[in-house]
C-alpha cells in the first residue's frame, strides 16, 4: 500500500456507460484501494453549471454513489461523500480566489472553448459563460488541496485543472511563506482511449455510440446488433483489426476468450452474428452482477444517503484541520 493520498471527483451529469467503467471507474477503484488514504467525491456543485434541477441533481448524485459502490468501491477503506456536504471547500475557494490571477482563468480550457464558439458564431465572447464555468478550476483546486491529495487520476482534458491547482498551491505557499498545501500531481488515465463505441469511434455520449453500464441483456443485444460489420460469408476468414464488434469483445471478455474468437475468425467458419452473441454474453457475465447491486442500492435511497453522510463526516474532519491551517496563515 502506497503512502500517498488519492482523490477522485465525479460530476453527476448522466448515466455511466461501459467506456466510463473501463476507462475511469475501474482504474480509480483499483487505485483507491492501493493507497493509504483515498477520497472519492460527487462533484454536485461543479454540476450546477449544467444541471439546474434540484430533484434531478439529487437523483444523479445518488446514482453516481450507487454506481461506484456497486462496481466495488469499499467505503470502509475509501471516503465517499458529496462535495456539497463539506462546507470547508467553499470557504477555501473564497480564500484561493484572492491569490489566483484572473489570467490563469482566461487560459482555462473550458472557458477558452466557450469563447472560441462565441467568437466563431459572432456573439459576445462571454455569452452564456457563468462565473461557475469561469472559476471552475478554483473550486477544483479547493477540492484537491483540502485533503493533502498528491495523486489525482484524470483524463487528458482535466490535466490542466490539476496543474492550475498546483500553481495555486505554490502561489499560496509562497505568498504566506508557509508550506500549507501539498502540491498535487495528475495521474493521466489513458485506458478510455482504447474503448471503441458502437460505430467504431471512441465511446462517447456526444457520439451516441455507447453501451450503458447497467443495461439488461436484451437492451445490450439490441444495441450490439446495430454494430456495422462486413458482408463476408460465414465460411470466409475475417480480419479483426477494423472490427468494432471484436474491439469491444476484446476489452470485455477474458484474454483467453478473445484469443479463441480471433483464431476462429481468422480460420473462417465464424460469422459476425455469432461474435455479437458472444459479446452480449460477455457483457452480462462481467457487468450483470454490478447491475443487480446497483438496482438494489437505488431501491434504498436512505442507505445511499447514510453512506454519503458517513463519508462527509470523515471528509469534513480532515478538511477542517486543513482549513484551520489556512486561517492561521492568512490571519483569520
Amino acid at each position: 500500500m502506497q503512502n500517498h493520498t488519492l482523490l477522485t471527483g465525479i460530476k453527476p451529469t448522466g448515466t455511466p456507460h461501459i467506456g466510463n467503467f473501463l476507462g475511469a471507474i475501474e482504474p480509480a477503484i483499483q487505485r483507491a484501494h492501493n493507497y493509504e488514504q483515498s477520497f472519492v467525491f460527487i462533484a454536485d456543485y461543479h454540476a450546477l453549471n449544467t444541471v439546474q434541477d434540484g430533484a434531478r441533481l439529487r437523483e444523479l448524485s445518488r446514482s453516481i454513489a450507487a454506481t461506484w459502490i456497486a462496481c466495488g468501491l469499499d467505503t470502509t477503506r475509501t471516503t465517499l461523500y458529496r462535495q456539497s456536504s463539506v462546507p470547508a471547500v467553499f470557504e477555501l475557494e473564497t480564500v484561493l480566489n484572492a491569490v489566483t490571477p484572473k489570467g490563469w482563468m482566461n487560459k482555462a480550457h473550458a472557458y477558452k472553448a466557450a469563447v472560441d464558439v462565441n467568437t466563431a458564431e459572432s456573439r459576445d465572447r462571454d455569452d452564456g459563460v457563468s462565473m461557475g464555468l469561469y472559476t471552475y478550476p478554483i473550486l477544483m483546486a479547493a477540492d484537491i488541496l483540502l485533503y493533502n491529495a498528491n495523486l489525482i487520476p484524470v483524463g487528458k482534458d482535466q490535466v490542466q485543472h490539476v496543474e492550475i491547482a498546483r500553481d495555486i498551491a505554490q502561489r499560496f505557499n509562497h505568498t504566506y511563506s508557509q508550506e500549507v498545501f501539498t502540491l498535487p500531481e495528475a495521474s493521466v488515465v489513458t485506458e478510455l482511449e482504447s474503448v471503441i463505441g458502437l460505430d467504431g469511434r471512441k465511446m462517447s455520449k456526444s457520439y451516441g455510440n455507447v453501451l450503458p453500464l447497467f443495461a439488461t441483456a436484451d437492451e445490450w443485444r439490441k444495441l450490439v446488433n446495430k454494430i456495422p460489420t462486413d458482408s463476408l460469408p460465414v465460411e470466409a476468414p475475417k480480419e479483426v483489426n477494423d472490427s468494432a464488434v471484436f474491439a469491444l469483445y476484446e476489452v470485455i471478455a477474458t484474454p483467453e476468450q478473445s484469443a479463441d474468437v480471433r483464431s476462429r475468425l481468422a480460420a473462417g467458419g465464424m460469422g459476425w452474428g455469432e461474435v455479437k452473441g458472444l459479446l452480449v454474453e460477455a457483457l452480462e457475465a462481467r457487468f450483470g452482477g454490478y447491475r443487480q447491486r446497483y438496482e438494489e442500492l437505488m431501491a434504498q435511497p436512505e442507505e445511499i444517503d447514510r453512506i454519503l453522510a458517513e463519508g462527509a463526516t470523515k471528509a469534513q474532519a480532515v478538511a477542517s484541520q486543513k482549513l484551520q491551517q489556512v486561517r492561521r496563515a492568512i490571519g483569520a
